[in-house]
This record gives C-alpha cells, sequence and structure tokens, in this order.
C-alpha cells in the first residue's frame, strides 16, 4: 500500500510511492571499470513544495557483503507535470550534472527517464548519456541504468533492489494498544 501523506504538494501524488528510506543492493558492470557488487541507500523526501529531494548513497561490498569503499553519491530533485511527465536535475560525485526527462506510466508505478543534458567537469570520467527505469513492484523500489560514453554504446551498467526502510517510531505509536503482558494480543 502506498502511503500518501498529508503535507505532500498535491502534485506530487502520482510520484508518492517513491517517498521513504529505502535500503538494498545491486550489480555494476561497465566496460572500463570494475564490475562489483554494491549496497545502496536512497532517500527520497518533500517538504510541501511542487519537488521531491533525492540522495542516493552507493559503496562496492565484499564477497561477504560489508562495506569496502564509496562507489557513487548522486542527489537531486524530481518533479511530475499533470501530464505525468518527469524531470529530474541530478549530481554526481563524480563531477557530472545531469537534467533527465522521462514519464511516469498509466497504469503502474514505473518511471522511464533519459537524460537530456550532462554537463562533467575536467576531472569526470567519459560519459555522455544515460537511461534509467525506476519501478515499484510488491513493496520494493527496482531500478537499472544504462550509461554511454564516447567509446561505449548505451548499455545496461547498474540494477539494484531497495527495501523500504521502517521508521521504529512508525509503528511503535501502536505498541500502545497492545496489553501490558503482550500475551493477550496473541490469544
Amino acid at each position: 500500500m502506498i502511503e500518501i501523506p498529508s503535507d505532500l504538494n498535491p502534485a506530487l501524488v502520482p510520484l508518492a510511492f517513491l517517498l521513504g528510506n529505502w535500503e538494498g543492493a545491486g550489480v555494476a558492470d561497465f566496460p572500463g571499470a570494475e564490475k562489483c557488487n554494491f549496497g545502496q541507500e536512497v532517500t527520497f523526501t518533500h517538504d510541501g513544495r511542487d519537488f521531491l529531494e533525492y540522495t542516493s548513497h552507493s559503496w562496492v561490498l565484499d564477497g561477504e557483503g560489508k562495506k569496502v569503499r564509496p562507489l557513487e553519491t548522486e542527489s537531486g530533485y524530481w518533479r511530475i507535470d499533470a501530464d505525468r511527465k518527469v524531470e529530474v536535475v541530478m549530481v554526481r560525485d563524480q563531477g557530472v550534472v545531469e537534467i533527465w526527462y522521462g514519464e511516469l506510466a498509466d497504469r503502474k508505478p514505473q518511471i522511464d527517464l533519459a537524460t537530456d543534458a550532462v554537463a562533467r567537469t575536467v576531472t569526470a570520467g567519459p560519459y555522455s548519456g544515460g537511461k534509467r527505469l525506476y519501478g515499484y513492484v510488491n513493496g520494493d523500489l527496482m531500478w537499472v541504468g544504462e550509461k554511454a560514453t564516447p567509446e561505449v554504446a548505451l548499455r545496461p551498467y547498474m540494477s539494484a533492489h531497495l527495501k523500504k526502510v521502517v521508521d521504529p517510531s512508525e509503528w511503535a505509536k501502536d505498541l500502545k494498544d497492545l496489553p501490558d503482558d503482550g500475551i493477550a494480543f496473541f490469544r
């Protein structure tokens, strides 16, 4: 079930499925870069205005699933218009700024995005554009990213499966309804 906060800007209701803190793991594989498993934390928040704020932190995982080192950090802002067109402005720690445009699917919580503009600093690696697909599937957030460089045609490079992180304060408020001994709850 997708919860819609009462203070969410009405324009953002179609993107409400993104809201929250998400954690999970994925795979990164692109020519010229190390193939690896990675962990990821993603947060989508709002402050009542007509955009979602986005942050993502990922790190390389070892064979036991432990953090080895940071992989990528992104932050940005997501908007949607009345025609379900989505725009994203994103900044990456690698010295890249992107503008993405896409669309929210009609009957499912799925967003297809493609870069419209890419700006790179002098020290940023080669990158000429990308595509991303985000989907809300059985309560989880899944995404796949494609990337192109001047040397490599557009191809998948990262994907992840993320689960929503539940804030204990949200479910702890329901504990007041439990009997003092807790056992009567199970009878």
